[in-house]
């Protein structure tokens, strides 16, 4: 059995437990998320898309289907219902071939997705998680899939509805076609119910054994539980589920966030230099929210923060500006807000003065220097004219 739970409210992405969490494995049926993940990206809900003769026949016999016909139109929303929710093959087909043209291209486009999202040990060959053996994922790269979709508001509605009917169609004219959802988290009267369960999306084939991708919240913490390679008996799948269970009140029992500062709240007060005297005690503030995972068990009372604040505070500073930054640091992860100043820091006027006077006196004795020079540079001028002019005269009286 591969485990992984991964924490990524606030996106700590913080693992709390995990075992064989990138071995390769089969994904089965969770391969359904990153089929919806490309739906929800590439088309509009109101889309329609018409069902092949192909889409229907390539699903192996014993693998779940929604009974779609040839030639049916459904929309993008209804074939997403089914795609989740009884977790229907021949919908993923048509998902596929109505996107890329054909469940080759598709796939080759859930790869490039994946890959995006961070994936390395994963490669998919089908939009539904039929067996093949060049088909597979780990237990992390799931994880890193169903967190990327859970961020999406209507994949988040679709993996925790109980049950669907699709509506009669051009080719189907009865409403008998009801699903109820393969996750049995969701559901009240399945007997593995979790009242904090908020999805997502099983698979089970004999090569992959039992898999679930799951999600829970409870209060402002979500966790996301992996599970591959389970019991391989599908009437024993009611394991995976205890297992997601116990995974997850595991978490939520061990771990919480707690506010380690505020908004606006007060760090520390500082006397910046040239202040004055009315403004020379500026707070300090936190400019964001920390709120950090702390172990519920063990958590300290006092956190002691990494602070950087300039050396050289001086007024004038303006009410908001960023003057430090604050990281805190709590299990494992760093937790970073800037340290803005809390009000104006006006500068001390008498010194202001002082330096106004000391910079006039300055221009004054350069000004000075200036006139002295020049005339210096007069009295030489004329003193050379004088000397030029008798010696002009001398000239002439010796011609005469």
């Amino acid at each position: 059995m591969l485990l992984l739970l991964f924490l990524w409210i606030l996106g700590t992405g913080k693992i709390l437990y995990e075992k064989n969490a990138k071995e390769k494995r089969f994904p089965a049926s969770t391969t359904k998320i990153m089929t919806a993940i490309l739906a929800l990206e590439h088309r509009s809900l109101s889309d329609t898309a018409t069902v092949s003769y192909n889409a229907i026949s390539t699903v192996p016999s014993g693998y779940s289907h929604a009974n779609l016909q040839p030639d049916e139109v459904l929309t993008i929303k209804q074939l997403l219902n089914v795609l989740l929710i009884p977790s229907a093959n021949d919908a993923a087909n048509v998902i596929a071939e109505d996107i890329a043209g054909s469940v080759e291209s598709f796939a080759s486009m859930m790869n490039t997705k994946a890959r995006e999202i961070g994936c390395e040990n994963t490669n998919f060959v089908n939009p539904n998680g039929v067996h093949n053996e060049n088909h597979y994922s780990t237990a992390y790269d799931l994880a890193l899939i169903g967190r990327y979709a859970m961020q999406n508001d209507t994949f988040r509605k679709l993996v925790c509805t109980v049950k669907y009917t699709l509506p009669t169609t051009n080719k189907y004219d009865k409403d008998n076609r009801v699903f109820v959802n393969t996750n049995r988290l969701i559901n009240e009267k399945s007997g593995q119910y979790y009242k904090y369960s908020t999805g997502i999306k099983t698979g089970f084939t004999d090569a992959a054994g039992n898999c679930i991708v799951a999600s829970a919240k409870r209060d402002d913490m979500e966790l996301i539980c992996v599970i591959m390679g389970a019991d391989s008996d599908l009437t024993t799948d009611t394991n995976k589920f205890d297992d997601c269970i116990s995974l997850f009140n595991y978490g939520f029992g061990n771990y919480k966030y707690e506010t380690l500062c505020k908004s606006n709240d007060v760090f520390k007060v500082v006397s910046p230099r040239n202040a004055s005297k009315d403004t020379k005690s500026l707070n300090v503030l936190y400019a964001t929210d920390i709120r950090a995972l702390v172990n519920a068990n063990t958590v300290p009372t006092d956190f002691s923060p990494e602070v950087h604040l300039d050396d050289n505070l001086r007024a004038p500073i303006s009410k908001g500006s960023i003057i430090g930054t604050v990281c805190y640091s709590s299990c494992g992860i760093n937790y970073t807000t800037n340290l803005i100043a809390g009000q104006d820091v006006l500068a001390n006027s008498t010194f202001s003065i002082v330096i106004k006077i000391a910079l006039v006196i300055f221009v004054l004795y350069i000004l000075k220097c200036f006139l002295n020079r020049s005339n210096r540079r007069k009295k030489k001028s004329k003193k050379k004219k004088k000397k030029t002019s008798n010696s002009s005269r001398s000239s002439r009286f010796l011609l005469l």
